[in-house]
């Protein structure tokens, strides 16, 4: 067998080793210079809402007739939601002069049972023209049962008061004069106030061509200046609609989505002033309870009407809490409320056969949405705010001194 020779073998495995640290030196050298692997990572929650907002603002920003259908029930009459328009300004000075005297009887506490109390005094420019609290305080500062609706467009209205048990301007002013509750007054007080100044009498004069004042146009000067209290196109929807394509938050464009789909809330809340000026139950009639109010029904006697409230206008509708005819609820406790499908009473036993137990309206659905469709919701609502307006009440005219 041939033996290797010894300088041969030693020479060989010098060259193993040799190649062995040139390998290792290429390994190392490549870890250290190779880039590392690129990761693939799931698009986040945020980086999915910001997607849907972009897609939706295009769709929105676009003409109307492009816009997805409405989730609405076969019996409802939509109306899409648009911009108000405002009625034109008066020029004429005679319909001046009644909107100026119509703001200082608006403003005249004198006119009530206790001389402290007005119309301004529940309805506030800068509270949305409501007046902040869960229902306001009424004569002898003792609290009524109802929250102050706000005055915003009741010029496009056809029925006042929660339970619209008013067909006019005039007819809710009259009803408000004569409550007990509320100025504790009567019209033959107020006309007697009036015809007891001379400065109201020139103002009457100037207005109506009247020298004497008369009830029908009292009423009928309150009535045109609250319809001079309109929308003016000032939020940011407004913008929105104008073509502002980026007045909208991300949150507020998908809010305006959900409100229009998902969240239902067009079945009620529809058209420009996002309301269809219906009645419809909520379930918050408290029926048999310490806070029971049969709303509509105290008008019509009708029992479907047991429990139903006029639907209220979004306009404005983040000045104007808290919520509800009852003024009980906070933006969060009514979106959690809509999400639930709102409440739904149950018949006790003694109730089995009780006409008049409510019925809840059949448009409120079980909705489950989440914190932040819930959020979009209230950022959508959000961008319905108008500019805070602040309106100083006028100069008073003296009262008893006509005969001077």
């Amino acid at each position: 067998m041939h033996r290797e020779l010894p300088h041969v073998a030693a020479m060989k495995h010098c060259l193993r080793l040799t190649l062995i640290t040139l390998i290792l030196t290429a390994c190392r050298s490549a870890e250290t210079t190779s880039e590392p692997a690129p990761q693939v990572t799931a698009p986040t929650m945020t980086d999915r809402a910001a997607t849907e907002a972009a897609r939706l603002r295009d769709i929105y920003a676009g003409p109307q007739s492009g816009w997805p259908a409405p989730h609405v029930d076969a019996d409802v009459v939509h109306v899409e939601l648009g911009r108000v328009d405002r009625p034109a300004r008066a020029t004429d000075p005679r319909a001046i002069a009644r909107i100026e005297l119509g703001q200082t009887l608006f403003f005249d506490a004198r006119l009530s049972g206790t001389g402290q109390m007005a119309c301004a005094s529940c309805h506030d420019a800068e509270l949305g023209w409501a007046d902040g609290r869960a229902t306001s305080f009424g004569h002898g500062f003792q609290p009524l049962p109802r929250n102050a609706p706000s005055l915003l467009n009741v010029a496009f209205g056809t029925s006042f008061f929660w339970d619209g048990r008013a067909a006019s301007l005039e007819d809710q002013a009259l009803a408000v004069f004569e409550n007990a509750n509320e100025m504790h007054s009567s019209m033959d007080a107020v006309l007697a106030s009036v015809r007891s100044s001379r400065g109201y009498r020139e103002q009457f004069k100037a207005a109506w061509n009247e020298d004497l004042p008369t009830l029908e146009n009292t009423l009928r000067s309150i009535a045109a200046f609250e319809r001079t209290l309109v929308s003016d196109g000032s939020s940011a929807f407004d913008d929105f609609l104008g073509g502002k394509r980026d007045a909208l938050s991300d949150a507020a464009v998908r809010g305006l989505h959900l409100f229009r789909t998902e969240a239902r809330c067009v079945n009620c809340h529809n058209g420009p002033l996002l309301t269809d000026g219906k009645f419809h139950d909520l379930g918050l009639s408290y029926y048999g309870r310490k806070l029971q109010d049969l709303g509509r029904y105290e008008v019509t006697r009708d029992p479907a009407d047991v429990g139903r409230f006029k639907t209220p206008s979004l306009r404005n509708v983040m000045r104007t809490g808290p919520y509800m005819h009852n003024g009980l609820f906070d933006i969060d406790g009514v979106l959690n409320m809509y999400s639930a499908g709102m409440v739904t009473l149950k018949r006790k036993p003694e109730q089995a056969d009780d006409p008049l137990f409510p019925t809840k309206s059949p448009h409120l659905k079980e909705l489950g949405l989440d914190a932040q469709k819930k959020g979009d919701l209230a950022a959508f609502m959000d961008a319905l705010t108008e500019r805070r307006r602040r309106v100083r009440p006028p100069a008073m005219p003296a009262l008893g001194d006509a005969g001077e």
